[in-house]
């Protein structure tokens, strides 16, 4: 079992690598979407709509999804789907065509978004400590790889559309294969035979799904608005300021490497408040930076300081119930939504204000996380020994056919 456990935690750690390797790409080269088929910002603005809104839908019909068939299952349906659905993406000759593929693509990564989260936590469990932040820093990686490869696609003058299918090519037969390497999902049987999944959701869940819909918020809000502060607020130019978010990106990266051992140490709850009082502090930085240099360096350490939110919110929701797949996806979905509310929020401020002000409500956020940390259970749901998922009677607890 424990090459079995070995096995499932390379493979989903390399599915998150993916996924961030596929979603990457597509936001890298979204210029060269606009460039490809003449199209307005407004334009690009309502594909992105139509690719959040796809994924949304799906984040919210997961649940029931989730608690039918597990993690496993779904993984292996929508991991290939997705890198399928990049190839419509990167093939769409028409507008119309590319907010079809937009949004399925959207939806096709809202599913393996979920289920890789729910797979993660299975792992999580069945190695009994904390891993999750540890597969959150592969998306990282992923992003990463997606930002370099893409620079050097531009630089060598690939085509968008053969950049795009290189990279689906490449991840499909790779997301087929991860297929075997998944745990199944654990259930623990009630005495009457009766599976947990079906009952209502504890309140947790939802609270957790509001720190998760603050800390998505805070990263929506960088990488859709850091580029434009630097430049037009603080006058940097614009290969300065399309530093911020890869240095951002780094700092969340760093964050998420070292959160599974802070956590081993210092509990979640305690690590969320921290997260979110270091957050308010960072970006409060960032609003009141006189020059580009000053709020670059503060985005590191905004990263450092959220990293840990979301992973953290999604781990403590699968192990909330039973089966964590439905609390994965009821949190997750929550969460997501403030990836998508946030930039626009952002936006409103704005206009009615101005950018430097409306970043100051990533510092609220970060006050909020801290705030709702405190409502957290102070003893932390313990994850289930390796003996357990092998299917120790006195627990209870087996693993899932």
């Amino acid at each position: 079992m424990t090459r079995d456990l070995r096995t499932a935690r390379r493979g989903t750690l390399l599915t998150f690598v993916l996924a961030g390797l596929m979603c990457g790409t597509f936001t890298v080269r979204i210029p060269a979407i606009a460039d490809k088929l003449g199209l307005s910002e407004s334009s690009v603005g309502l594909a992105l709509l139509a690719w959040g809104l796809g994924a949304l839908v799906t984040m919210q019909a997961m649940r029931g999804i989730m608690a039918r068939v597990g993690s496993r299952s779904v993984l292996r349906f929508g991991g290939p789907l997705c890198a399928a659905a990049l190839v419509l993406l990167a093939l769409a000759p028409t507008y119309p065509l590319l907010l079809a593929a937009a949004a399925l693509f959207g939806m096709a990564f809202g599913v393996v978004d979920i289920a890789m989260n729910a797979q993660g936590s299975t792992v999580e469990r069945a190695y009994g400590r904390p891993v999750m932040n540890g597969m959150h820093a592969g998306w990282c990686v992923g992003a990463i790889a997606a930002g370099l490869a893409g620079t050097a696609a531009i630089a060598a003058g690939l085509p968008f559309t053969a950049h795009v299918t290189l990279v689906a090519a490449v991840s499909l037969p790779i997301l087929v294969f991860l297929g075997r390497t998944y745990l199944p999902d654990l259930r623990q049987v009630e005495a009457d035979g009766e599976r947990t999944s079906g009952r209502r959701l504890p309140p947790v869940v939802y609270l957790l799904g509001a720190i998760a819909f603050f800390a998505f918020m805070v990263e929506g809000t960088v990488a859709d608005w850091n580029g434009l502060f630097l430049r037009n607020t603080l006058g940097a130019p614009e290969a300065i300021a399309a530093l911020g978010y890869p240095v951002f990106e780094a700092g969340m990266l760093l964050g998420r490497l070292t959160a599974d051992r802070v956590r081993s140490r210092f509990g979640a709850r305690g690590l969320i408040a921290a997260s979110g009082a270091a957050t308010a502090a960072t970006f409060a930085v960032v609003v009141i930076a006189a020059n580009a240099l000053v709020a670059i360096g503060a985005m590191f350490f905004v990263g450092i300081a959220v990293a840990a939110v979301s992973p953290l919110s999604l781990s403590l929701a699968g192990t909330a119930t039973a089966t964590p797949g439905p609390a994965i996806a009821q949190t997750g979905a929550m969460g997501y939504a403030g990836l998508l509310l946030g930039p626009v929020v952002i936006g409103f401020v704005s206009d009615a204000s101005s950018l430097r002000v409306a970043l100051g409500v990533a510092v609220v956020l970060g006050v909020l996380i801290a705030v709702a940390a405190r409502f957290l259970p102070r003893a932390e749901p313990r994850l289930a020994a390796h003996s357990e998922v092998t299917g120790t009677p006195r627990e209870r607890i087996k693993v899932a056919a």
